[in-house]
C-alpha cells in the first residue's frame, strides 16, 4: 500500500532535485502525472528528471505543441506528455500512450485530459504554491505509485 507525502519546495533547486530522485527511482511502466496550475514547476521538474535519467545536459523542449517527446535512456524511453491541447481523452490512444504505460516511463503534464485512462498504480505528484507558513516556494503532494515509491522519494530516504 502506497503512502502520501508532502514536500516544501522552496526554490527551483529544490524542485529539480525531487526531479532527479525520482529519476533513480524510476522503472520503466511507472506513470507519474504532473499536476498543478501553469507555471507551478510540472516542466522543471520533467527537465530535471530527464537529464537526470539520459545522464548528459540536453535541450529538453516542454512538448506543449508536439504533445509528446521521446527520449532514450539507458533502461529504457522516456515518454514526456503534455495534454493540455487535447480536445478528448480518447486522444491519448492516438499518441500511442497505452502502449507507453506499459512499457516505458512516462511524464504526463495535465493529466485530467486522460480521463478514466489514468493508470491504477500512477504517482501523482501535484504542484502548488506553497502553504502560507512556509512562505516561499511551492510544495509537491505526492499520491499513489508503486509500493514504496513516495517514501524513498522523501530527502534521506535509503535508496
Amino acid at each position: 500500500m502506497s503512502s502520501d507525502a508532502t514536500l516544501h519546495l522552496p526554490t527551483a533547486a529544490d524542485t529539480e532535485a525531487l526531479g532527479q530522485r525520482l529519476a533513480a527511482l524510476a522503472k520503466p511502466g511507472d506513470v507519474v502525472l504532473l499536476e498543478g496550475p501553469v507555471g507551478a514547476g510540472k516542466s522543471c521538474l520533467a527537465r530535471a528528471f530527464i537529464r537526470a535519467r539520459i545522464g548528459r545536459e540536453e535541450e529538453v523542449p516542454s512538448p506543449t505543441f508536439t504533445l509528446v517527446q521521446v527520449y532514450e535512456a539507458a533502461g529504457g524511453e522516456i515518454w514526456h506528455a503534455d495534454l493540455y491541447r487535447l480536445a478528448h481523452p480518447d486522444e491519448v490512444w492516438e499518441l500511442g500512450l497505452d502502449d507507453a504505460f506499459a512499457s516505458a516511463i512516462c511524464l504526463v503534464e495535465w493529466p485530467d485530459r486522460l480521463g478514466k485512462h489514468v493508470p491504477p498504480d500512477a504517482l501523482r505528484l501535484r504542484l502548488e504554491a506553497a502553504a502560507e507558513e512556509e512562505s516561499e516556494g511551492r510544495r509537491a503532494v505526492i499520491t499513489g505509485g508503486r509500493d514504496g515509491l513516495v517514501q524513498a522519494l522523501l530527502p534521506g530516504a535509503d535508496r
